[in-house]
This record gives structure tokens, sequence and C-alpha cells, in this order.
């Protein structure tokens, strides 16, 4: 396979049934292919979008100490701002050439869980942020627990199977931002090669080029989003969780 298929996400949510059951083939065989999918039709609105790259471009540039006020030390990152090189690839000793900042999962019915994880940091120069980053969170949510769905009947599953792992499920929503480079690192890459660890992983439309997946003739292959469209990878649970008929 030379390039990623694209699925829209209203064929499965339409009462078509052939509709619905043409959704589940066509993930169903890209996973078990290469692994990836662009997918349209999910629950991002275009002005919901504009409004978090707005939010996220006007977070990354304020100044370091700003941002580094956000840096929450003994959480591992798991919320809040991470900076510069912090971060590397399994099997990599430099630091990725990148800064992101995570948000996490809401909790609003379950006090035991939701003292579990860390709380979701609050950015106060930006009053919109937070909130911005939520509804996008929840949004994408609501966008993979269909295409789980989706799986599930492709794999001869309940539809439902999966929504029992995912309802408060410790998922992150990630902004990254990678600076330009002044100077050509000496080992560093933005992002090293790496495969996520997660079930699956919803890319959305970066602006600039540098995504690829590698086939299975070992071929990198292009996977950039148009602006409507999620990039929508298997990740290492699901693959292990399938006995790896779904692809990471």
């Amino acid at each position: 396979m030379n390039s990623i298929p694209s699925v829209n996400l209203e064929d499965f949510l339409s009462d078509d049934p052939k509709r619905k059951q043409k959704f589940v083939d066509e993930i169903g065989a890209a996973y078990e292919n290469i692994g990836f999918v662009a997918l349209k039709g999910h629950f991002l609105s275009d002005q919901l979008v504009d409004n978090l790259y707005s939010q996220v471009k006007q977070f990354f540039a304020l100044p370091l100490e700003v941002k580094q006020k956000y840096e929450i030390p003994g959480i591992g990152g798991q919320r809040g701002y991470v900076s510069f090189g912090k971060e590397s690839a399994k099997g990599k000793k430099e630091g990725d050439l990148k800064e992101f900042w995570h948000f996490g999962q809401y909790v609003d019915d379950n006090p035991k869980l939701e003292a579990e994880y860390p709380a979701n940091v609050m950015v106060e120069e930006l009053p919109e942020f937070n909130a911005v980053g939520k509804e996008t969170y929840q949004m994408l949510e609501k966008t993979a627990k269909y295409v789980l769905r989706a799986l599930a009947l492709h794999l001869g599953l309940e539809e439902t199977y999966f929504d029992q792992y995912i309802h408060n499920g410790n998922s992150i929503l990630r902004p990254i931002h990678y600076p330009p480079i002044t100077q050509e690192p000496k080992e560093a890459v933005r992002a090293a090669a790496h495969g996520d660890i997660n079930l699956i992983t919803l890319l959305m439309g970066a602006q600039g080029k540098g995504l690829q997946v590698q086939n299975h003739n070992g071929e990198w292959i292009d996977a950039i989003a148009e602006s409507d469209e999620l990039m929508i990878n298997v990740g290492d649970m699901l693959s292990r969780h399938t006995n790896n008929k779904l692809k990471s």
C-alpha cells in the first residue's frame, strides 16, 4: 500500500446498514494492512480547530519563563507544559526537538478516579486556553469511541466492546510545537521513528510536513491529513490486544 486510505465516519453513523458496513470493512482493511486511515466526518468543527490552533500558538509564543511556570514537577509531564528537548523516542538518547502541552481526562462521574489523575493545569495568561482544550479533547474522545466501535464489529465483537476500556481512560491531548532550528543538531531529530503505545492515536492536520508511515515493504509514505481530516493510527496496545491482526 503506497497511500493512506480515506474513510468517512458519517458512513458509520448513518442509518443505512450498507454505509455502516462499508465503513467497517474499509477501516478494518486499512488497519490490517498499514495501520493508518485519514478520517473525515469527525466531531471537530472548523471553528473549534481554528480556536485550538489560535490558543496553542499564543501559548507557545509566551516567554520561556512564563511557560516554565506550567512545567509541573513530579508527574512525568502528564499534564501541563513539557519543555524543548525533554522527551526522546525509545532507544534514543537525544531529546526530540519539540516542546508540547498535555491536556488530560476530565472525570465527572467517579471521584475516586478523578483524585488519582493529575489535575489539568490552568493557564492564567490565556483565559480561553483551557476551555478550548477541554472541548477539543472531548470531541476527539467522542470520535475515537465510534472508530473503536467500528473496529469491534470488524473483529466480530459486540459494537460497544471497547467502551468499557475507554470510559474515563487515561488519554492525553498533546499540542506540539517544533521551533525553527537555527543550527543543524548533532544527533537529535524533530521526533524520532517510533510506534505509539496506546489503543489508537488521533492526529489533527499539521501545519508542516513531516509525519511518515512505513509500509510492509519498508517504504516510507507521507501521512499528512487534509484540513477536514484526522489521521488515526493503531497503537501497540490495540495491536497486542488483537494478536497483531491490526497493525501498529
